[in-house]
């Protein structure tokens, strides 16, 4: 489990650190729906930094330790955890870590949640403040589970059980969340408020309604996430900024100060830096 993020796949550099991780053999049975379990061998210690990514991150903490979040507000030990879209400056430590942690695409969360993303406050929060006893007993199965492959598939049919009782999202945000996805975030706001046939104040109004963000943040987060990618696999701050859609270098530069809170070559020495 990588220091500098909460979610993303597993990758071998994880494994090169010393963390187990394990995947689900068949897969999840729904869309946007991605989850791995981690397990700290090596005792190296967990020391996450939180950036904004577009997804929602679920963590279900299995060792006997909770997790340290550490945010503007303050330590919290939380034994599982929900991270917002953009959740702000955070760190989440931990020793001995053993846990599954789950990724949910913005459409994916917004049913399986059960409360609106705007009720998150773009936070990390407690995952039993939110399922209060059915995130207790979830946690007690997985305790109790003797293998990583029955974890994960006692997670996914949990989730699959709340996705059959999930509302749906409104068409034409699905719609306009889909088209910035696939855009990278290189879309306008008057484009999807055509394509929706709503007005732009109204889009706005229920884009946020139902994924706790406004569409041009959304694009933002978006086109951030793509830069984040394209910097850390070496290409430089001026041609990330050409090729993800970016005015100018300058407004990469922006957009990674409001985001991260620092400097692109920052970002990239912290995100690929050992241990």
């Amino acid at each position: 489990m990588r220091r500098h993020e909460v979610g993303g796949a597993p990758t071998d550099r994880d494994a090169e650190r010393g963390w187990e991780v394990a995947r689900p053999l068949g897969g999840t049975s729904l869309d946007g729906v991605r989850m791995a379990g981690y397990r700290d061998r090596a005792a190296a210690g967990l020391d996450l930094r939180v950036l904004p990514q577009p997804a929602v991150i679920l963590v279900i903490g299995l060792g006997s330790e909770p997790l340290t979040v550490e945010s503007a507000t303050g330590q919290r030990p939380l034994r599982s955890l929900v991270a917002a879209l953009s959740p702000g400056p955070a760190r989440v430590r931990g020793e001995r870590v053993e846990c599954v942690e789950v990724r949910l695409s913005p459409r994916a969360a917004y049913g399986l949640l059960g409360v609106s993303p705007p009720e998150l406050d773009g936070s990390i929060t407690s995952l039993a403040d939110l399922w209060g006893a059915r995130e207790r007993r979830l946690r007690e199965q997985l305790v109790e589970a003797t293998t990583w492959q029955e974890r994960l598939a006692l997670t996914d049919g949990f989730l699959a059980e709340r996705a059959a009782a999930a509302p749906s999202m409104a068409p034409e945000v699905a719609a306009a969340w889909d088209t910035i996805v696939a855009r990278r975030g290189r879309v306008r706001v008057g484009d999807l408020a055509a394509s929706s046939g709503w007005s732009r104040k109204r889009l706005r109004t229920r884009f946020h309604a139902q994924l706790g963000l406004t569409p041009k943040r959304a694009a933002m987060l978006v086109r951030f996430d793509h830069a984040v990618r394209a910097l850390c696999a070496g290409e430089s701050a001026s041609a990330v900024a050409l090729t993800c859609g970016y005015a100018d270098q300058p407004h990469l530069h922006r957009d990674v100060a409001a985001l991260a809170g620092c400097t692109p070559g920052a970002l990239v020495r912290r995100l690929t830096s050992a241990g």
